[in-house]
């Protein structure tokens, strides 16, 4: 804030004061009520995009108002504040800008901001402004830096990892997914040597400035004219490492650690297909025998993928040597297969896994993992649903779908195999909608699913993002990983993948030309590529999910930990470069499925109240009052001590976790809403009932005009490389979940016949045999995802 902007608000202030509202906080007469509902004003760019989808993934309330948007609301004290029943009110309690005045010279809006944020102990975030001395920081210029930072490495300060930064560690890494787009910029520069009275800058994260040995602020805390400023000094998306590094402690800061929601970083990996023998990748056919994208005729594999006892050994110590558990989502039906097909009585594998049951969890994944959706019809590529004379869909029946359920629970507790029975994973997750050929679900798979107790039933998170009712039991979406079913060694997974992810020309499919995805510019070796480009990429990917607050496991398959134990180095990438970056005290949590289910139940309710308007939240002094719906849990952030207050006594709120208390709560017995009572050290300050010092004014120098440089690079997030559809509109290509991509050789639409891919042991609805048809209809909807508009802001 200028000279001039600093004069109004001083003007503004006193007409409060003359109001009786300044005098009330300056007499400690009335402790205001400050509402926790965060005030987001957006240019339209992506930083403040960002700062607002982070806001909405904790569930925290937030009000945003678009300066592009003619019939916005003018921006003045009675929009900020008022009084109820004698008692001074704020409406916000934090306010993000997409600068730190984006408004024209001398507005009235700015003035009314600033003296709102003195008057109330109100923080703001400038989400994307410049380094100059209106903010606290040198221009940046000798030294000082102007460019971008994409691969640049960012270090939180002594007072960040102090502050809002705690749960790190230190490093924060910037992006650059693709050396031929700028991804990212800044200004780095130094703070001021000399501030006026009262005012100080606090560096929170740096970066070394190029060409010297000083460091360039780029996230800092400026205290000035009775306010405080988060200067940010990047610009930034809602995907990018380094801002998602640092998304919770923006948050946390502008609420000073009092707010709604909270955030988690998750990660669960299922093994699917576990006692069960996968097809495998053919490379010179480029297709999977046993499939329905082979030639006609193609026998299936002669050599099919299953664990040994050894990998079974091998998954439970590595386990212990990284701290994490897998679940093992099972068919009991593969190993009777495997007994008859090798004429013995005994699994050495399931008596392996069944001794050592305790170090995972268990998911049931059907007896024989057939296809519960439609009657599948494999005479073409891709597969069609078969269809009655009247052209009504052929589906598989309750009975069927039900003795899967049951069968496989009847052979795990026949083996003393302990599992939660209201969690299932089906067979490609068939039976729910699989787009093109399934435009609903299986209409007997609701009621087989309540026959049998399952309340939580998987999803395949590349076709339907969220979570819904499937009758009474609700999906659990899961990412499926570029790790594919078929492949057991490093060479089969690359020779895949290049053909997938190849164009024509360079001897690939070309699928991904056709399906707008991301296309490798050149085959990998495949003796080397897996390790050297495959697991750092999907890491990558999978990582941005653990640091999105996004509960979804992902899913792998038994092949993948047989042979080459292929997943491993991935899952390790992940666990270690998570694990490098942040603090001991905001862990990876690991949830059961039912757990994930709940969290997303329990986000649906409290979203939805949220919308309604049917939540009052707010804080006065050291205590939080918050009421919500019956039934509708309340989530929350608090600081450390913080208790909850019942009709008699008190309890904990909460559990630790990055540095704070953070969970779900409802009201106690005889309550109506859940009241918290903060701890001294963790209450934000009184106001202190001054208006803004005229005394706290920037260094003269000309204000440029707000043409800060946002690269394209940042407006449209650039995916990671060929599998990162999160930040595109590209459809997933992994076998099992996106659009079958047909062999060497075999066009769509064209005839496979029908002995290719039928495996002669999972019946459907009149007794049909049905093929295992790993390959699978495609997304029902490609979710479309913005980061702002383009041009300079």
């Amino acid at each position: 804030m200028g000279r001039a902007t600093r004069r109004v608000a001083a003007c503004a202030a006193a007409v409060l004061l003359a109001g009786g509202l300044q005098s009330s906080l300056a007499h400690a007469t009335t402790t205001p009520r400050i509402d926790l509902t965060v005030l987001v004003i957006s240019d339209g760019g992506p930083a403040t995009a960002a700062i607002a989808a982070e806001l909405k993934s904790q569930g925290t309330p937030y009000k945003l108002v678009d300066l592009n948007d003619a019939n916005r609301p003018v921006i003045d004290a009675a929009f900020l504040s008022d009084t109820l029943n004698g008692q001074p009110r704020g409406k916000y309690q934090g306010i993000v800008l997409p600068n730190d005045n984006p408004f024209a010279a001398g507005s009235a809006e700015m003035t009314a901001i600033a003296a709102y944020e003195a008057a109330f102990n109100v923080r703001q975030v400038d989400a994307y402004t410049y380094a100059r001395p209106d903010v606290g920081l040198n221009w940046a210029v000798n030294p000082g830096y102007m460019g971008t930072l994409d691969g640049f490495q960012g270090q939180v300060t002594t007072a960040g990892l102090s502050g809002p930064f705690n749960y790190l560690k230190g490093a924060v890494p910037f992006e650059d997914n693709d050396p031929t787009v700028s991804e990212s910029y800044g200004y780095l520069a130094t703070p001021l040597a000399t501030l006026p009275a009262g005012s100080s800058f606090t560096p929170l994260v740096e970066v070394p400035i190029p060409n010297s040995t000083a460091k360039g602020s780029l996230v800092g805390e400026y205290q000035h004219a009775g306010r405080k400023e988060l200067v940010v000094t990047f610009v930034y998306n809602q995907y990018q490492q380094q801002y998602r590094l640092l998304a919770r402690g923006i948050v946390d800061w502008i609420t000073q650690g009092v707010h709604l929601g909270y955030d988690r970083n998750y990660f669960a990996a299922h093994v699917d297909d576990v006692f069960l023998s996968d097809d495998r990748w053919d490379t010179v056919l480029k297709c999977t025998p046993g499939d329905v994208t082979c030639p006609p005729g193609t026998p299936e594999t002669a050599n099919p993928i299953r664990m040994t006892v050894a990998d079974a050994q091998y998954a439970k110590q590595w386990q212990l040597d990284h701290g994490f558990t897998l679940d093992m989502v099972f068919n009991g039906g593969g190993s009777e297969d495997w007994k008859s097909d090798h004429e013995t009585t005994t699994d050495p594998v399931v008596d392996e896994m069944i001794a050592d049951q305790t170090s995972y969890r268990w998911i049931n994944h059907t007896y024989t993992h057939p296809y519960l959706g439609c009657l599948q019809d494999v005479s073409v590529v891709p597969w069609k649903c078969t269809k009655t004379s009247s052209g009504s869909t052929v589906w598989v029946d309750q009975a069927t779908i039900s003795s899967q359920i049951k069968n496989n629970l009847d052979w795990a507790a026949a083996r003393g195999l302990q599992l939660d029975k209201t969690e299932l994973v089906t067979g490609e997750h068939s039976g729910l909608l699989t787009a093109p050929q399934e435009t609903s679900d299986n209409p007997y798979l609701a009621p087989a699913l309540a026959a049998n107790g399952v309340k939580w039933t998987a999803s395949d998170a590349s076709r339907e993002t969220g979570q819904r009712a499937v009758g009474a039991a609700l999906t659990v979406p899961r990412y499926p990983m570029n790790v594919f079913y078929n492949a057991a060694t490093a060479k089969e997974e690359t020779d895949e993948y290049n053909w997938i992810y190849t164009s024509v020309a360079n001897g690939g499919s070309g699928i991904c030309q056709n399906a707008n995805s991301t296309c490798l510019p050149t085959p990998l070796d495949v003796n080397t590529g897996y390790q050297s480009y495959i697991v750092p990429l999907e890491a990558r990917i999978d990582l941005g999910h653990v640091l999105n607050n996004d509960p979804r496991p992902h899913f792998i398959h038994q092949s993948n930990l047989s042979e080459d134990r292929i997943v491993y180095p991935v899952l390790e990438k992940i666990l270690s470069t998570y694990r490098s970056l942040h603090a001991d005290n905001a862990p990876v949590v690991n949830l059961a499925q039912k757990e994930i289910g709940q969290e997303f139940q329990r986000r649906a309710a409290w979203n939805a109240a949220l919308a309604s308007g049917q939540v009052t939240a707010y804080r006065t002094g050291d205590t939080v009052m918050v009421s919500a719906p019956a039934g509708v849990q309340i989530q929350a952030t608090m600081p450390t001590g913080t208790v909850q207050q019942l009709a008699i006594g008190t309890t904990g709120f909460g559990t630790a976790y990055a540095g704070s208390l953070s969970g779900w709560v409802k009201p106690g017995q005889l309550q109506s809403g859940v009241l918290l009572t903060l701890p001294a050290t963790g209450t934000p300050a009184a106001p202190a009932g001054t208006s803004p010092s005229l005394a706290a004014k920037s260094v003269p120098a000309p204000a440029p005009a707000d043409t800060k440089v946002v690269p394209q690079g940042t407006v449209d997030a650039v995916p990671a490389g060929p599998g990162d559809t999160d930040r595109t509109e590209a459809p997933t290509l992994i076998p099992g979940s996106g659009a079958p991509v047909a062999g060497r050789n075999v066009s769509a639409g064209t005839t496979s016949g029908t002995a290719s891919g039928t495996d002669g042991k999972a019946v459907g609805h009149g007794g049909t045999p049905q093929q295992h048809g790993k390959a699978s209809g495609g997304k029902a909807e490609p979710a479309r995802k913005t980061a702002g508009s383009p041009g300079t802001r």
